[in-house]
């Protein structure tokens, strides 16, 4: 799939205050979905939609919180909105969003977005133009938004460069499965992602239909 064209209007983007945001982790992870991601640098405006979240609740075995606090995760500790950034394997920048009231660490990996604003900017920064190679990641991401260390403990409802905010937009239906790359609670249902998304990263998913009381239930296929 090629970028299409920037739109010519400007997308009317409208931030996310902290009250907003849900108090628990796991229902900040599903709320995120649908938001939007922006980043104001130097060269012009990127942005997307959210598609793709896991949580990290407290106390989450898998979670870089597990053992108790450490200067590389003491962004972890601020109130929620805060960004966590950690560098994965030496490779890749991950882009995480503080989830829990000040003092309690946990927080939302952001896996994938699909893109809105500023796409030949992310191009150059992912050195490819395919749409889908953009932001269907996690390290895509942060690279096609030039996210780093620096913005590590950023406030996203305060910030002037970067910041959560909100579209009118009609978002697909949420669906949830098992976390992706991991081994510990590897069966817990914390990833969150909008449903028919092509830009929904990880394996395919086999999912179950609803059950009555709303929740969707799914485990990871092989690709």
């Amino acid at each position: 799939m090629n970028a299409p064209k920037e739109p010519q209007t400007k997308i009317s983007i409208r931030r996310i205050r902290r009250s907003e945001l849900p108090e628990h982790t796991v229902e900040l992870a599903r709320f995120l979905i649908g938001k939007v991601m922006v980043h104001d640098l130097s060269a012009g405006r990127v942005s997307g939609r959210i598609v793709e979240t896991e949580a990290y609740p407290p106390g989450d075995p898998a979670g870089h919180h597990f053992r108790g606090p450490t200067p590389r995760i003491r962004s972890m500790y601020l109130a929620p909105g805060h960004v966590y950034v950690f560098f994965n394997y030496g490779a890749h920048f991950m882009l995480n969003v503080v989830s829990e009231p000040a003092e309690t660490a946990a927080a939302i990996l952001i896996r994938a977005l699909e893109p809105l604003e500023g796409i030949e900017i992310m191009q150059r920064h992912r050195k490819t133009t395919r749409l889908l190679d953009l932001t269907r990641g996690p390290g895509r991401l942060a690279q096609a938004l030039q996210i780093d260390r620096h913005h590590d403990g950023v406030d996203l409802c305060e910030d002037k460069k970067l910041w959560l905010g909100e579209i009118d937009y009609p978002g697909g239906p949420i669906g949830k499965s098992v976390r992706i790359g991991i081994t510990r609670a590897a069966g817990k249902l914390l990833r969150f992602f909008e449903r028919g998304s092509p830009f929904v990263s990880g394996p395919k998913l086999l999912l179950h239909p609803l059950s009555k009381r709303g929740k969707s239930r799914a485990r990871c296929a092989s690709s």
